[in-house]
């Protein structure tokens, strides 16, 4: 079973170029995006035996998730149960069976000015993982909005205590992985270094590969040994983000 994870930075924009080539590549059974940037009704997407499951953000052209799935789920729910955040089109989570699938955008700290937001969400999130994990095993994705060690960015030292890289926000993020979740490609590819999945438009960020790893897969401790593979697809165009994968022994 393989799950798909991809920062779109505006999912119409994709669609007029971007994204079904990437979308049929990847070949993914549940396939979630983060910053879709719409509306209900601002686009048509036409994904043959897919279902869609939306979370749109009420400010127009701000936020918002969406998950693409040939997995028919026992259920749904949008938000995490805060409503400063839920009306932001934030989260997604699918009832698959066997397992939560849950896809998130993260609030960004906007140079740290938001960061006691930040820290708000982060509370409330991990609990909300929590709370699933006690049911059954979860599978987490999406943009976390934090690189969380030195290796994890290109320019660790001059980004030090810069929105992403914080000390806070880092702290929170292994605050995550010690309530019980897996950041299963660092799990697996421990020394790996250059690999990204987010680079700036400026100063050609992404052709240098000066980036930043901030889009993740957290699964459960209990699953790691169900997994297949975890990819970053640092080759899909588009986004200022690249898609990450997760392919996993099948539960449905």
């Amino acid at each position: 079973m393989k799950f798909v994870s991809w920062n779109v930075n505006g999912l119409r924009a994709r669609l007029k170029k971007d994204f079904m080539p990437a979308f049929k590549k990847l070949g993914a059974d549940i396939f979630a995006v983060q910053e879709i940037k719409m509306q209900a009704g601002e686009a048509i997407v036409e994904l043959n035996g897919y279902r869609q499951f939306w979370n749109y953000g009420e400010r127009k052209g701000y936020s918002g998730t969406a998950i693409f799935s040939r997995v028919e789920p026992k259920g749904f729910t949008c938000g995490i149960g805060v409503d400063e955040f839920d009306r932001e089109g934030r989260v997604i989570t699918l009832d698959l069976g066997e397992i939560f699938f849950v896809n998130v955008y993260v609030p960004n700290s906007h140079n740290l000015e938001w960061l006691e937001r930040r820290m708000s969400w982060e509370d409330s999130f991990r609990n909300f993982l929590r709370g699933l994990d006690k049911r059954k095993p979860v599978i987490v994705c999406g943009d976390f909005n934090v690189a969380h060690q030195p290796i994890d960015l290109k320019n660790p030292a001059s980004n030090h205590q810069s929105a992403g890289f914080s000390d806070a926000e880092r702290g929170k993020f292994t605050e995550l992985l010690d309530a019980g979740f897996v950041d299963i490609f660092r799990r697996r590819n421990p020394g790996l270094t250059g690999a990204y999945t987010w680079w700036s438009y400026l100063r050609k960020a992404r052709l240098t590969n000066a980036g930043w790893r901030i889009d993740y897969f957290l699964i459960s401790e209990r699953l790691t040994d169900k997994v297949v593979d975890a990819t970053i697809e640092n080759e899909i165009f588009g986004s200022d983000h690249c898609p990450v994968t997760l392919s996993i022994q099948d539960f449905c």
